[in-house]
């Protein structure tokens, strides 16, 4: 079997969970923002932790595991190349994005949200914007 491949595989099944998830998640916060149901707020709360911890959280660590795998199989060499550090640059900007809805999480579970569900539509366009980019860029690979 060609390990390359195999870890390739493995890499997208993650990014493609991971993804799921910092779509979803400020989906939910657009819906749990417009709320004022106690019981219906609980749900939201349970929803968002599950969906941060159990899912979106280890999608992203074996993103980047299985990422740093696949550099390793390519050669450590290639991390000069303009592409490569484009698409580690955004998926740092991903990471980050994963760990401010971590914050914006924090604050719905202390009941300390301020922000409107318009914020929360318009954030939701930053991965697929960066999806979109990487996307292009590994395919390509135009610099």
């Amino acid at each position: 079997m060609n390990s390359y491949l195999f870890f390739k595989s493995l890499h997208l099944i993650a990014v493609i969970s991971w993804m799921a998830g910092l779509l979803y998640l400020p989906r939910i916060f657009v819906y749990h923002s417009e709320n004022d149901n106690e019981i219906v707020t609980n749900v939201f709360k349970i929803m968002e932790k599950k969906l941060f911890n159990y899912i979106m959280t280890p999608a992203m660590i074996l993103s980047w595991a299985f990422g740093l795998v696949l550099i390793h199989e390519i050669g450590f060499v290639q991390l000069s190349s303009l592409w490569l550090q484009l698409k580690l640059i955004s998926v740092v900007v991903l990471t980050a994005y994963h760990f401010y809805l971590g914050i914006l999480l924090n604050k719905f579970r202390l009941d300390q949200n301020v922000k409107s569900s318009k914020f929360y539509r318009y954030i939701n366009e930053i991965p697929t914007l960066l999806l979109i980019f990487i996307v292009f860029i590994v395919i390509f690979k135009p610099i």
